[in-house]
C-alpha cells in the first residue's frame, strides 16, 4: 500500500485484491464516464464520475452535480475509487481527502487490472 498525497491525511493504493479482502468493505465509486461505467464496472460499484467531484467543489454546484446520496455520506465511511487505469481515481482520491473524507483508497491498476484477474463484474445483459 502507498500513500498518493502529501497532506496529513492520505489516500492510499490498494490492489483490486487488497479491496476484496478489506472488511469492512468500503464503498465503491467508479470515476468513470457514466457511459464507461454502463459498459462494465465492478460489482457493487456506484458510479460518479471524476469530472461531478471536480465540479461539487463549488458550492453552488454542489446540489446539481452532486447526487443526493453522495452528499449525505458522513465523511468517516470509507470509500475505495476506481477508474480505467488508474489515472482519474488518484486524482479523485485527492479532492475526497480534501474534503475531509477520512479513509479513501485509490484501487490500483483500475478496470484493466480487475478484469485481467477475473474479479467480479456487473456488465449488460
Amino acid at each position: 500500500m502507498v500513500d498518493v498525497t502529501a497532506s496529513t491525511t492520505r489516500a492510499t493504493d490498494i490492489s483490486p485484491q487488497e479491496f476484496l479482502e478489506l472488511s469492512p468493505k468500503p464503498l465503491l465509486i467508479d470515476v468513470r464516464s457514466e457511459l464507461e461505467y454502463s459498459f462494465g464496472h465492478a460489482a457493487g460499484a456506484v458510479n460518479l464520475s471524476l469530472p461531478r467531484i471536480m465540479m461539487g467543489q463549488v458550492s453552488f454546484l454542489r446540489r446539481w452535480v452532486l447526487p443526493e446520496w453522495f452528499r449525505e455520506l458522513p465523511r468517516e465511511r470509507a470509500i475505495a475509487l476506481i477508474c480505467l487505469t488508474a489515472h482519474r481515481s488518484p486524482m479523485a482520491a485527492t479532492q475526497l481527502v480534501a474534503q475531509g473524507y477520512h479513509t479513501v483508497y485509490n484501487v490500483t491498476g483500475g478496470m484493466r487490472e480487475w478484469w485481467k484477474l477475473s474479479l467480479p463484474t456487473h456488465s449488460p445483459s
